[in-house]
């Protein structure tokens, strides 16, 4: 089932005209001690709440493919938002959307703006 839902994101992404480039994110994310999908808990809650942000993120077409693909980790109800976005809007709005969902005490945001280089050169 992922590789269907990962070969989508590329297409999304590349349609888009924004390639995937979260490989030096993701190899920080590897040496950074902050908790990372791979090590959240399968829990009925956390799993939920993530689901809920998740949803909720990706209903919001005004984002750009890099915040609807933003990592979204719970852990015993703590969210953490990690990844790239576009500007501090979406950055925003991301958050605004966790807090919705979560609760302003149990989230986290640690995305990161990296503006489209192909937007300012036009």
């Amino acid at each position: 089932m992922k590789g269907p839902i990962l070969v989508a994101i590329v297409a999304a992404a590349l349609a888009a005209g924004q390639a995937p480039d979260n490989s030096k994110t993701n190899q920080r994310d590897r040496v950074d001690p902050s908790t990372t999908a791979d090590q959240q808990k399968m829990n009925k809650a956390d799993t939920d709440l993530v689901q809920k942000i998740r949803q909720s993120v990706y209903a919001d077409k005004s984002l750009s493919t890099y915040a609807h693909n933003i990592k979204i980790v719970a852990q015993d109800g703590h969210v953490t938002l990690r990844g790239p976005v576009r500007s501090q809007a979406e950055r925003d709005q991301i958050q605004a959307k966790a807090v919705a969902i979560a609760g302003a005490d149990s989230v986290t945001n640690q995305l990161e703006i990296v503006p489209d280089k192909t937007s300012s050169s036009k």
